[in-house]
């Protein structure tokens, strides 16, 4: 089974590709899935980003604030250093648990920041999902509601373009059709079908 990291800046399409993908019969996981699980009421990582956040990240009810967690650690990198040395080591064993249970030639793991967070070494290939930033800017703006500001200050968090062309194999254009989407994806659904082929022979030889 190859593991297909895929990456991109906010904004640049990475759910439109991988809803796509599954579409297909890939096997997705998502890290922004998994975080969510893993930072549900009544789960260990709650009690530690409250001690290391502050009691105002909870809400009244014990769930987390999510809003005032973003507002706060994009204000703030050591907080979202903390942040993310509490929430990343339990997403990364999760997906991975759940990676390991699959027989499918390859999986997904979408991971909005594999190079920020130093993890493509743990892939067989990156891909990665671009657009550029005014169009990016405005696909967040119309679906989340977030101003341009609180865009910026989260994109400008993130690694750049060059930055994650760097540990590319492929690149997803999106700043087209979806039909031009589509068929980048195809194209590349059947190279990792084939280069999966490919490893199982070369085990079995």
């Amino acid at each position: 089974m190859l593991r297909i990291a895929l990456t991109g800046g906010i904004g640049s399409g990475k759910t439109a590709v991988t809803d796509y993908l599954l579409s297909l019969g890939v096997v997705v996981l998502d890290a922004d899935q998994f975080a969510h699980d893993v930072t549900a009421r009544g789960e260990p990582a709650i009690d530690e980003i409250a001690k290391a956040l502050g009691p105002a990240v909870l809400g009244p009810d014990g769930n987390l604030d999510r809003a005032v967690v973003r507002e706060m650690v994009f204000a703030d990198a050591g907080k979202r250093a903390q942040l993310e040395a509490i929430v990343h080591p339990r997403v990364r064993q999760k997906m991975d648990e759940a990676a390991k249970r699959t027989k499918a030639p390859y999986v997904i793991f979408s991971i909005p920041l594999l190079v920020e967070t130093r993890q493509t070494g743990n892939f067989d290939r990156v891909v990665v999902v671009e657009a550029p930033r005014d169009l990016r800017a405005k696909r967040v703006l119309k679906r989340s509601g977030l101003d341009h500001d609180t865009f910026s200050a989260i994109d400008d968090a993130q690694a750049g373009d060059a930055d994650r062309r760097h540990f590319a194999s492929d690149i997803i254009q999106n700043d087209g059709s979806l039909q031009s989407l589509h068929m980048q994806i195809d194209a590349l659904h059947r190279q990792l079908i084939d280069l999966s082929h490919e490893e199982t022979r070369s085990a079995t030889e």
